[in-house]
């Protein structure tokens, strides 16, 4: 049921912010307490609003979580067979998965290996997989914040 009603709002038409194109978008964002700290990232659709995917907390960096949520969203889109572009307001994160490989400096310790094992995981399914969909930087100056900002500034 879930699985339907992710794929139903991901299939919804709007206008992008990006010139007015019909078409839909997915917002990522993450945000972190500290540095490292709790990360937490999600996905929201444009233009309805509707969280598509959350995770978190964990141990980790606002880099990482931005990172890990653009590739969040582009597996999920492979999955199920959908195409649309992703915004995401970090041009780190951008620059990280055209690269297909984070720079991260986190360290490994108990507390931060979760994240830095789904980092490896996302770099591998980077080199696997070719990326399809355009990610874009979110133009929070000239729209605002991105849909799926947690609103913790």
């Amino acid at each position: 049921m879930e699985d339907n009603k992710n794929r139903q709002i991901l299939n919804a038409t709007t206008t992008s912010p990006r010139g007015g194109q019909e078409g839909v978008a997915l917002c990522v964002d993450a945000a972190c307490s500290g540095n490292p700290g709790p990360m937490e990232y999600r996905g929201v659709h444009m233009p309805s609003g509707r969280q598509v995917f959350h995770f978190g907390p964990i141990q980790g960096t606002n880099n990482i979580g931005e990172f890990l949520a653009i590739v969040h969203g582009l597996a999920l889109m492979k999955q199920k067979g959908i195409s649309m572009p992703i915004y995401s307001d970090s041009k780190t994160a951008q620059t990280w998965v055209r690269n297909r490989k984070a720079k991260t400096t986190l360290e490994r310790t108990p507390e931060t290996a979760e994240a830095l094992d789904l980092v490896a995981r996302a770099e591998a399914w980077l080199r696997q997989n070719p990326v399809s969909v355009p990610i874009e930087k979110w133009d929070t100056d000239n729209w605002g914040e991105i849909p799926a900002d947690f609103g913790r500034k």
